[in-house]
């Protein structure tokens, strides 16, 4: 890119842009960054997938900078100001406790995301590995991993889940490890089905007709393949490990006390409902807004990732 470009500091901007909208790329370089600038332009067209992209930014900011928004002590209790309404003392009230429940939310966000992130990361490869190593190899291989997920899909996530869980035992890590076994066999069947299709294509056969060895073509051609796919799946599956998330944190498998997380405040706030409706109401509502980022940046990231969309 550096020798495409000018030298000029004045120009540079003007010829990055030239650069990016040049009719005919003359490396690949340079068509990876068209391609680029183009999706996000798509991403940008898009208010809803906009307004996710936006509130997801805004969440891992405010996870970031905690300490430095949060205005009081989430560990401290203050029993002479338990129960207090929304005020500008206390911007969305306190707890049976006495606790400020925005800085207990803003700190929560921290516990969400962790259990976000980590799951993504346990069960996104997980289920790329399998899939398409069932979908390539085919055979027994396909008939036994596919068994395997089939008797994962049979139960519904969240009972998964809970099981895992409790047979785990409570706490973050546990919960994190139950949410991936339950994550990752919808991944697998995607990426399977992917696999069945590039594995027919010509430049798959031309590879294996050079020697290539069967891992080699899983790894460094049909798994990048399949990765878009997978994103689009693993984000818009970000909504429901939330929910699961804050599932387990509400029935007592999930953080425990005095941990900020948002579903173990939901399920502190559900005996106060008719007379503090907001000890339940404000981690409810950041769950919904969470889960709803998520699915709507999903939806956004769909339409630009599918080829089948154009």
């Amino acid at each position: 890119m550096s020798n495409e470009l000018t030298t000029n500091p004045v120009r540079s901007f003007s010829s990055l842009r030239e650069w990016l909208t040049a009719p005919v790329p003359t490396s690949a370089l340079q068509a990876n960054a068209q391609q680029l600038r183009r999706s996000w332009l798509k991403l940008l067209s898009n208010t809803s997938a906009v307004f996710g992209l936006v509130v997801i930014v805004l969440l891992v900011l405010v996870a970031l900078f905690a300490p430095y928004i949060a205005t009081h002590d989430i560990g401290t209790n203050d029993l002479a100001n338990r129960l207090q309404r929304p005020s500008w003392a206390h911007y969305f009230g306190t707890d049976e406790l006495g606790r400020d429940i925005f800085s207990r939310l803003v700190f929560g966000s921290r516990i969400t995301l962790y259990i976000v992130t980590l799951t993504a990361i346990i069960a996104a490869p997980i289920g790329l590995i399998v899939g398409t190593t069932a979908g390539y190899i085919g055979g027994w291989v396909d008939t036994a991993l596919m068994r395997i997920v089939d008797i994962f899909l049979a139960f519904p996530s969240l009972v998964l889940a809970l099981s895992f869980a409790a047979a785990l035992g409570p706490g973050i890590e546990n919960a994190v490890i139950a949410i991936s076994l339950a994550a990752w066999p919808p991944i697998a069947r995607l990426a399977r089905a992917e696999t069945l299709t590039i594995r027919s294509s010509d430049y798959v056969a031309a590879i294996r007709l050079q020697g290539a060895s069967t891992m080699r073509v899983i790894a460094k051609h049909v798994v990048p393949m399949c990765i878009p796919s997978v994103v689009i799946r693993i984000t818009l599956n970000m909504s429901s490990i939330i929910l699961t998330a804050a599932g387990l944190g509400f029935l007592g498998l999930g953080a425990q006390p005095p941990s900020p997380e948002w579903g173990a405040m939901l399920s502190s706030g559900r005996e106060f409902m008719m007379t503090s409706w907001w000890l339940a109401a404000v981690p409810g509502c950041a769950i919904l807004l969470a889960s709803l980022a998520f699915n709507l940046l999903g939806d956004g990231l769909r339409d630009i990732l599918d080829p089948r969309n154009g």
